[in-house]
């Protein structure tokens, strides 16, 4: 039998260099497991990781979880941590089972997602100082997000050479590794390539590197990361004399909503948003039911001849 060690690291490598995942994703499982890894210790039920012998020990687990008061949300994620743990170590045939597989878990309350509205997208678009090279670079930004559906470290990580401004396309490496092709709309192509060619070169001279390929650079010419774009939402929302809340995510979801709502198919939304599963991008479409209620009313034959009924009273 190996060490805990020696099954984590392992674990970690088949995360990091064979399934491509974040250094985020990564530190957050290895940091799941060995929560857990404490807690058997604390609580006498274990040696470690790899000693657990029956799935007591992870329905334990769960209840001491929700004892603390964590949101099932989160429990969810750190189940789902130890079991992709597990199966990892049962798949490799260095575990004989994954106690924390089909477990039991604190029921996730549906929310619908969080959307910004038409006329908030244009005010923030419209404070942003096109004059200025932080000021062209943040409406850029603003755009790439609402306009083409990205996530935030999509978007940090977007070259110069992901972008055809002939076909207005952008090739974006997503979750997973997995290449899609998402579109631009006429004017976000045109600032983007106003930009790359005049502000983005004035931020990278102050950089004492010139080799940087990313597309999007804070004010010392370095990559922007998550978090300065996070600060740059908010920056934007306060420059307005606005306080509602705004995150890159948020706009994700409002593009989405955004195409539904004008009646896209949803598998094209699938396609852009680079969902591998329909089911993931389904939560959009309560949020578009009104949408869905006057399409039905146009298309279903029943009830376009009582319309037609009614319009005639």
């Amino acid at each position: 039998m190996i060490s805990d060690e020696e099954a984590l690291e392992e674990f970690v490598t088949n995360l990091r260099d064979i399934k491509n995942y974040s250094s985020n994703t990564v530190d957050s499982y290895q940091n799941d497991i060995i929560e857990f890894k404490t807690f058997l210790k604390t609580e006498g039920m274990a040696r470690g990781l790899m000693f657990i012998k029956n799935q007591k020990v992870a329905q334990n687990y769960v209840s001491y979880l929700s004892k603390k008061g964590l949101a099932s949300t989160s429990i969810h994620r750190k189940i789902s941590s130890l079991s992709s743990f597990y199966d990892y170590l049962v798949n490799e045939e260095l575990f004989s089972t994954n106690y924390f597989k089909d477990l039991e878990e604190p029921k996730i309350p549906k929310r619908l997602p969080k959307v910004i509205t038409n006329d908030e997208i244009e005010m923030l678009m419209e404070s942003c100082d096109k004059e200025n090279k932080l000021g062209y670079r943040n409406y850029c930004i603003l755009g790439c997000l609402f306009g083409c559906g990205l996530r935030v470290s999509e978007l940090c990580n977007m070259e110069i050479k992901d972008i055809d401004f002939v076909e207005r396309t952008i090739k974006i490496n997503g979750k997973g590794n997995k290449d899609r092709i998402v579109i631009m709309y006429d004017d976000l192509a045109k600032s983007l390539k106003h930009y790359i060619s005049t502000f983005r070169v004035d931020l990278l001279y102050n950089s004492k590197s010139t080799e940087n390929r990313h597309v999007f650079l804070n004010k010392n010419g370095t990559t922007l990361t998550r978090v300065g774009v996070r600060k740059i939402l908010e920056k934007t929302v306060s420059d307005c004399g606005e306080t509602f809340h705004i995150s890159p995510h948020m706009l994700r979801h409002s593009f989405a909503t955004a195409l539904l709502n004008k009646g896209m198919d949803l598998r094209y939304v699938q396609e852009l948003l680079g969902h591998e599963s329909l089911s993931t991008t389904q939560i959009y479409t309560h949020v578009g039911y009104d949408t869905i209620k006057k399409s039905y009313s146009i298309a279903h034959p029943r009830a376009m001849k009582l319309n037609e009924k009614k319009d005639k009273n």
